[in-house]
């Protein structure tokens, strides 16, 4: 048996495509030239000079996160996202995205088909709020219809000592609603794969069981309560789609401009920030008042005109620039089991723990839709979940 396995992995694979070979390096973000500096072999593939063992072609097609199977295939494959993805400042979609973003978008994407299945086996109703509102409707109207299905009134977040309670809150009515709240800065548990938040600061995947809300966890906090209600306004309008939300100013698109009104009402309610803005033009006091980020604040009186657009961005550019360097000197760490409850969410991870139990998932597939294995998922379930 060993030297028949030696004998397979020392083959040498002819009938690869160079086509395929080059669509995978330039996929995943390299230019072939740099790619080939540094892995000469490979270009001699594309050349015809020299033939990849089995194992050759397996490592190659990890170090560009590709499927093996597609080193077979006549042409590069067209691979499409399943969301419209906005850019700030511009009106028309892209529909390019980083390898990463990609990978990400293709995680949640499994998650969700996985749940909605399982939600239709049991007979879970469709959440009534997806799709209730168009782009047509008044950003007040959806606040309404999101405090009310949330049982949050407009002063809520006063109850909070901080707008980090405040924010973990949120997330915790929003998932009680029936929809599925991740925090991740990364491709499902791989640290060496971050997702830029200059890309992508969140996506959301929108169907009527089980909708999916995607916050970049690398983003400043700050920042991250903005994003969360711009998505959740998404939901309520009933379409996917990714965004970066550079500097937090919507892409020139009218759900987008929607969205941002809907997650500037519902944080900092217009009639009451004037109230406050009479009384009171110090931006740290009014974040205290109302349980959010200064730079929340800062987008409000920007929206309402108070301050001018260069003001915002002379604050926001600094703010986040301070965030870097704080978050360099921090370094990475912290408790792997409570970061893992915010990747995974505690909701989706209480259905996938049902369905094991009730042996409707293996434990293989468990830990795929957690990208947790073993002793780490067993830990994470029985001591961390619940």
């Amino acid at each position: 048996m060993l030297i028949e396995y030696i004998c397979a992995v020392s083959k040498r694979i002819k009938n690869i495509n160079r086509d395929v070979i080059e669509w995978a390096i330039i996929r995943n973000g390299n230019s072939l030239e740099e790619f080939y500096a540094h892995n000469p072999d490979v270009e001699s593939w594309t050349k015809g000079e020299k033939y990849p063992t089995l194992k050759q072609l397996e490592n190659f097609t990890h170090k560009v996160h590709v499927p093996f199977g597609y080193m077979f295939l006549d042409n590069p494959p067209v691979e499409t996202i399943p969301l419209p993805f906005f850019r700030t400042g511009q009106k028309a979609q892209t529909e390019k995205v980083s390898l990463n973003v990609f990978h990400a978008i293709q995680l949640i994407k499994d998650r969700q088909d996985w749940l909605t299945e399982y939600l239709e086996e049991l007979d879970f109703s469709d959440l009534n709020f997806v799709g209730k509102f168009s782009v047509k409707d008044n950003a007040s109207s959806i606040v309404s219809d999101i405090r009310e299905v949330l049982q949050l009134e407009e002063d809520w977040a006063e109850l909070y000592e901080n707008w980090e309670q405040a924010l973990n809150h949120l997330t915790s009515k929003i998932e009680e609603a029936g929809i599925i709240v991740t925090f991740n800065g990364i491709v499902g548990a791989n640290t060496h794969r971050v997702i830029d938040v200059n890309e992508c600061r969140g996506f959301v995947l929108v169907n009527k069981k089980a909708p999916f809300l995607f916050i970049n966890a690398a983003d400043a906090k700050a920042a991250q309560m903005f994003t969360l209600i711009h998505e959740l306004a998404h939901v309520w309008i009933g379409e996917s789609a990714g965004f970066d939300n550079q500097q937090l100013l919507p892409a020139n698109n009218p759900m987008e401009i929607l969205c941002d009104k809907v997650a500037a009402e519902f944080l900092v309610p217009k009639e009451c920030f004037l109230q406050k803005w009479e009384l009171t033009q110090d931006f740290k006091s009014l974040s205290k008042m109302f349980k959010v980020s200064p730079i929340v604040i800062y987008r409000r009186a920007l929206d309402l005109k108070l301050i001018n657009l260069s003001d915002f961005l002379r604050f926001y550019n600094n703010y986040m620039s301070d965030f870097k360097q704080r978050k360099e000197k921090q370094g990475s760490g912290g408790d792997f089991y409570a970061t893992a409850r915010k990747r995974v969410s505690v909701r989706f991870a209480v259905f996938v723990d049902n369905a094991v139990k009730e042996n409707k998932l293996l434990y293989r597939d468990a830990y795929k839709l957690t990208n947790m294995k073993g002793d780490t998922y067993n830990k994470f379930i029985t001591e961390h979940l619940y």
